[in-house]
């Protein structure tokens, strides 16, 4: 049996992380000791890793109750776990497109600029003062 910081230590994290996925029902009450500490097995730590392999793929918390619930229950079909998965990786491609506009409109701001000037010529702060 392992404490909280021990636990968060293994799974390297900080202990209010436990805590939190633990809030959000996704961590499984642990037991308590005499002195009413925390004690955490070993299906807590591998829940952890796999919860914290989740966020670490940009995962929300809705996405990673699901695949608990598949992960909780092996005998189940995993077609929908796929689907999460397909669905994820379109919200990741859309993010990606997003950022690659973002990465032209600031390359575009930073050619208003190309010479050192005084803050009231800059052309960086006078376009983002500009509406859009």
């Amino acid at each position: 049996m392992l404490r909280i910081g021990e636990l968060a230590k293994k799974a390297d994290c900080l202990v209010q992380t436990v805590r939190f996925y633990e809030s959000e029902g996704l961590l499984p009450e642990p037991a308590r000791s005499e002195g009413n500490f925390r004690l955490y097995a070993d299906v807590h730590l591998q829940r952890l890793l796999f919860i914290r392999r989740c966020r670490a793929k940009d995962m929300t918390l809705d996405e990673i109750r699901q695949l608990l619930s598949f992960r909780d229950r092996p005998e189940l079909d995993c077609g929908e776990v796929n689907s999460l998965v397909d669905s994820h990786i379109a919200q990741v491609r859309a993010k990606i497109k997003d950022l690659r506009e973002l990465e032209r409109e600031l390359m575009q701001l930073r050619l208003s600029c190309d010479t050192a000037r005084t803050a009231r010529e800059c052309g960086i702060l006078n376009s983002l003062a500009e509406p859009a």
